[in-house]
């Protein structure tokens, strides 16, 4: 009898995975530094972080029915190794400050690399965790949040080694991303197709719970919600992740070492948001824990702006991030409680192209506006929508099912 893998080993590899791939969150710490380097404007500069999550998204979104069909472990391989050539190249196009290789190896090819890597764990492990799916998956996605936390510590420091600067920031980290997402992929199998954990499946049997298929989610209004009212609360949260590091130097008047300590605490609650919120939605149902994580935020951001004080601009900017990250932390269980976990790659992926249009859209509106008063109210101001939106939601009753999916809570195994 072949022996099952202990799901503990794949559930660290996913975190280790997304420890890595989070890295772009930390990306606001290079963007003065390249713009100094290369007389790059901030637009042009802020550019690369756009395409980097325009990709991500599309690529999540594109990648899912891959992940179901040609098996996790290749496609967390073939991501881990584009995010580390992409990371590469960028270093290369730093060093010869050519903006178009910027965008195409940083931009294209490890935004693709990163989507493949981000979706792969998420949708394998709310199958090793049909008992746990809100406390796993805001562990794995509590990883891509704190490798941000880890890029804002260090990455300041290096830059400002004279003897290793920007790009061989850049190349460090590229070979280090090479080497320990290849090793972790290995490690990222979908469970066999009888494989179940004793006491969720009984609960499951009791429920008679349906999946349903891509084509039959596409045709729900829940779907539609979903996919929206996450897209702006990433369009609200990564505005400010895109700009941190250079906006509070210029609103509180600090170093970029100092600035890069804040996005290193703001990512914390980044990451841990994810685990928060995850398993406060187990407890109070995940319609309740999203509409919670765009109300709260709309106060939060009409007053970021306006503050000279760093104690209160490091309050407010964590608690942004950590509902930026709850976001992230409740949306997979979400999806799999509204739709069923059996096609959950497909039709998260699909969900998950909402990050790529608000990739598009959130980073150029403090670039484009160069006014965060006024960025930060439409941020509010969408956000309010998106409550509207969420609170329309209802679960569905799918086919074959006599009642609404029920929210798996967690149970003791």
């Amino acid at each position: 009898m072949k022996k099952i893998q202990n799901r503990w080993f794949v559930a660290i590899a996913g975190v280790v995975m997304q420890l890595m791939l989070g890295s772009v969150y930390g990306w606001s710490v290079f963007k003065k530094p390249i713009m100094e380097l290369n007389q790059w404007t901030k637009p042009e500069v802020g550019m690369a972080f756009t395409l980097v999550i325009f990709f991500l998204g599309f690529a999540a979104a594109v990648g899912g029915k891959y992940v179901d069909k040609a098996g996790a472990r290749k496609i967390a391989t073939i991501g881990g190794i584009l995010f580390a050539i992409g990371t590469l190249g960028a270093a290369y196009a730093i060093q010869t400050s050519n903006l178009i290789l910027l965008y195409v190896f940083y931009g294209v090819i490890a935004g693709i690399g990163n989507g493949l890597g981000y979706l792969t764990p998420i949708a394998v492990l709310v199958r090793w965790f049909p008992d746990k799916k809100g406390l796993i998956t805001g562990m794995a996605v509590m990883g891509f949040g704190l490798g941000a936390a880890a890029v804002g510590q260090i990455a300041p420091l290096l830059i400002k080694n004279p003897q290793i600067g920007v790009a061989n920031t850049f190349y460090l980290f590229g070979i280090i991303f090479l080497v320990v997402l290849t090793i972790a992929a290995q490690f990222l199998n979908n469970p066999p197709a009888d494989y179940s954990v004793a006491a969720a499946s009984a609960k499951q049997s009791a429920t008679k719970v349906s999946s349903a298929t891509l084509p039959e989610a596409l045709k729900m209004n829940q779907f539609y919600l979903l996919w929206i009212a996450f897209c702006i609360n990433i369009t609200a949260g990564i505005a400010l992740v895109s700009n941190l590091s250079p906006m509070a130097q210029s609103q509180l008047k600090i170093t970029a070492v100092a600035a890069g300590t804040i996005v290193a605490i703001a990512s914390l609650f980044n990451g841990f948001g994810r685990l928060f919120w995850a398993a406060i939605s187990d407890k109070l149902g995940r319609k309740t824990a999203f509409v919670l994580i765009i109300a709260t935020q709309i106060p939060a951001f009409l007053y970021l702006p306006q503050t000279t004080s760093y104690a209160v601009f490091v309050a407010l900017t964590c608690y942004i991030f950590l509902c930026y990250g709850g976001g992230f932390g409740t949306m997979p269980s979400f999806a799999a409680d509204t739709f069923g976990s059996k096609n959950i790659g497909q039709i998260y992926g699909k969900i998950l192209f909402a990050w790529a249009v608000a990739g598009a859209a959130g980073p150029m509106l403090l670039d484009l506006l160069n006014d965060s008063k006024l960025a930060f109210t439409g941020a509010a101001g969408i956000l309010l929508i998106g409550l509207v939106l969420i609170s329309l939601y209802k679960k569905p009753v799918l086919k074959n099912t006599q009642t609404p999916i029920p929210e798996l809570k967690p149970v003791t195994v």
